[in-house]
């Protein structure tokens, strides 16, 4: 019998049979967040246009949408089988983006400002629904086993999406425009639709025949239900705690990055561009975080460490902001003046002129996406079917948002009392210790929970 941390040569590798299914789950993931990224920057320059201390408004009528729409997913995963739900939000979302074309291409019919806080909100709860729900399909279709070993193989799907979606934007934006990259993301994401379809065949036809009585029929409760886990279920509440700590240093990095736009770039089509540049280097980081570290750690070592170099690598980076005088300045030590360099040439030249506030949050949020991710989902996947459409559901939507707006409020209210850069990043690092020892508890006895179920059915 093999205990946490000591796994035999066949958790390290894709089983046969499984390759089908992994690639198309892959794909899938590659589908969502690239239609995804092709149109993040165009709401990046929204919110840098209008700097941080608007952003407690976007924050608050996000959360109000957000806290809307995450009961009716709830009410119809209680009473419709995944089969139609799943696909029936993607097809949701790709109505909208192509709803959105005429609004972007007439003028008159929306102000700039009504458009870009609709367009904010719309892509911030359309961001949280298409990854949450997929992860839910995937923990709902892969055992607890299979999602240590298959999750940050297709997690890098999805990365590559992110590399291909900025590349997409900053290749197309000056020659088809803005409007059209919708419809660029509204292609994409049909291929998600077609790999649900797909991958739900594949479950059904492996699934023993309790679980495609299950697959068949909705996971029963209320349209509240998700909301009340939060409350009620100590794992849904603890990860509420840590989706809540995480959101603290991404909502910080993120404002802090969200200013340094908008001082610098003053054209709609520079911070498009830079934003791009953003994701396209966090993305990168991803991918070489999860070929090299991720699937390694999961496989030999267990959830715990994953989470923790996440929390620690954040607050550092943090910390780093905290303790250099000039935050905007870039970290070769040439002066931010040198902006030009940033949204011309490679990656490498936006790399080496990066500004440290820039850093910390390509920093964070690659080991966010890159390790946290594929460890946290494979906790949700030994977790009952209900938590996980419901439970899952409210706190990757409902507490991710409330969390932006909590933060984002407190921000603006720190502002007006002269708090500085450097403060705000010291806040953020105490934040990732926080997380660490939450994340290091929940961690550990999911580890634990999985090394008794694995006893007890070698029995």
């Amino acid at each position: 019998m093999q205990t946490a941390g000591t796994p035999d040569s066949s958790t390290k590798r894709v089983h046969k049979g499984e390759w089908g299914a992994a690639g198309l789950s892959a794909l899938y993931f590659f589908s969502v967040l690239s239609a995804y990224y092709v149109v993040r920057p165009v709401r990046e320059q929204f919110s840098a246009a209008v700097g941080s201390t608007n952003l407690p408004w976007f924050y608050l009528a996000t959360f109000i949408a957000t806290l809307l729409l995450t009961p009716v997913f709830a009410w119809l995963s209680a009473n419709y089988p995944r089969r139609i739900v799943v696909p029936g939000v993607y097809a949701f979302f790709i109505a909208c983006l192509l709803g959105f074309i005429p609004l972007f291409n007439q003028q008159g019919l929306m102000t700039p400002r009504e458009l870009g806080t609709l367009f904010f909100v719309w892509v911030s709860v359309f961001n949280l629904f298409v990854v949450s729900v997929f992860w839910t399909f995937m923990t709902d279709i892969w055992r607890p086993e299979q999602a240590k070993r298959l999750f940050p193989m297709i997690a890098l799907g999805g990365t590559i999406g992110t590399i291909v979606g900025p590349m997409l934007t900053r290749s197309l934006v000056n020659v088809i425009g803005v409007a059209p990259l919708l419809a660029v993301s509204a292609l994409l994401l049909c291929g998600s639709f077609v790999c649900i379809v797909l991958l739900s065949r594949w479950s059904s036809a492996t699934a023993t025949a309790t679980e495609r009585a299950s697959y068949d029929k909705g996971v029963g409760g209320s349209m509240f239900d998700g909301l009340k886990q939060i409350f009620t279920n100590p794992f849904v509440g603890g990860m509420a705690i840590l989706m809540l700590l995480g959101d603290g240093i991404g909502t910080v990095n993120y404002a802090l990055v969200a200013d340094y736009t908008g001082q610098t770039f003053t054209d709609a089509a520079e911070r498009t561009a830079f934003a791009a540049n953003v994701d396209l280097a966090t993305n990168s980081l991803v991918v070489i975080t999860q070929l090299v570290l991720t699937r390694w750690i999961l496989t030999r070592w267990g959830i715990v460490p994953a989470v923790l170099i996440w929390a620690f690598g954040a607050t550092l980076s943090l910390l780093a902001v905290a303790l250099v005088p000039d935050a905007g300045a870039a970290i070769n030590g040439a002066s931010s003046a040198a902006a030009s360099a940033q949204l011309t040439g490679g990656l490498w030249p936006f790399v080496m002129n990066m500004p440290w506030v820039v850093m910390a949050l390509v920093v964070s949020r690659a080991l966010m996406y890159g390790i946290l991710g594929p460890a946290r989902e494979s906790m949700f996947a030994a977790v009952p079917r209900n938590l996980r459409y419901q439970g899952k559901n409210a706190v990757d939507t409902a507490v991710w948002r409330f969390g932006d707006l909590a933060i984002s409020t407190s921000m603006s209210a720190m502002k007006s009392i002269g708090t500085t850069v450097g403060q705000f990043a010291g806040v953020a690092a105490a934040a990732g210790l926080a997380a660490a020892w939450v994340g290091y508890r929940l961690a550990r006895n999911a580890e634990r929970s999985r090394t008794d179920t694995d006893q007890d059915d070698s029995q």
